[in-house]
């Protein structure tokens, strides 16, 4: 077998291994799914009526919806950056170094295993929302151009999530590394008001961070909504972002394989 073969056969190995631990920590894999499911419904029925009336007169749940798919990405970069850093502390990491399986298989199959639950998790919200009355006004072919967005966005972020949980000391330091796609950035984005609305120096930044080129763009495809150059800047940061993590991790990974 070649090299490329070998690391596919060891990869889809480490993918099994990770779905086995989302089934055994279904605590996680669980608060993974409803913590997205109990913030669009905070932001919907809680705080909806006050923040949806600057909209003027359109739906804050159609507005809110991108945003939470988006946020849900985030808690998928926690349960990854949590499980490896786990695994780092307990050895096995090391006890992988001594077995002869391709090296890069080890943060593949963790990555692989992110996209996929994080893709599922983005399934359900999705149905949630049609529930409670999202309503996207989109064609089939723009339905694949968000996925394939969304798609992009959580590869990118679950790199960086393999960072967070290899630096990360401790599973909580490396979950609360992982705040900043979970909460920071969305928080300080167009996710739940726009940025018209905000201090001119929070202003700058929301409109220059990763999250809010996504997000508009995502909007733009569900919605129908002007898109402009968001979408160019979505797959940039999108590029930066994946390239950041994959080099920094594999750095991070080659470093620790030294000790």
């Amino acid at each position: 077998m070649s090299n490329f073969s070998l690391t596919l056969r060891d990869s889809a190995t480490m993918l099994r291994r990770d779905f086995r631990h989302s089934l055994r920590n279904l605590t996680m894999t669980l608060s993974g799914l409803l913590t997205p499911i109990v913030m669009m419904l905070l932001f919907v029925y809680i705080f909806g009526g006050a923040i949806g009336a600057s909209l003027h007169g359109g739906s804050y749940v159609n507005y809110v919806a991108p945003a939470i798919i988006l946020m849900t990405v985030g808690s998928g970069c926690a349960t990854t950056a949590i499980n490896l850093c786990m695994d780092m502390n307990e050895g096995i990491i090391t006890r992988f170094r001594t077995m002869a399986i391709a090296r890069a298989s080890v943060l593949t199959g963790q990555v692989l295993g992110s996209l996929i639950r994080t893709i599922i998790t983005i399934v359900l919200i999705v149905g949630v929302a049609l529930l409670i009355g999202f309503r996207p006004t989109t064609s089939p072919v723009a339905w694949i151009k968000a996925l394939g967005v969304v798609t992009l966005f959580t590869f990118a972020i679950t790199w960086m999530g393999v960072v967070f949980g290899m630096i990360g000391k401790t599973p909580a330091g490396a979950n609360s590394l992982s705040l900043i796609f979970q909460l920071l950035l969305p928080f300080t984005s167009s996710a739940f008001v726009s940025p018209d609305s905000m201090p001119v120096g929070v202003r700058w930044f929301a409109q220059y961070q990763p999250f809010t080129p996504v997000i508009d763009t995502l909007r733009g495809l569900l919605l129908g909504t002007p898109i402009g150059n968001s979408a160019i800047l979505a797959v940039a940061w999108c590029v930066v972002l994946a390239l950041v993590g994959y080099l920094w991790a594999r750095a991070v990974y080659n470093r620790y394989s030294i000790r």
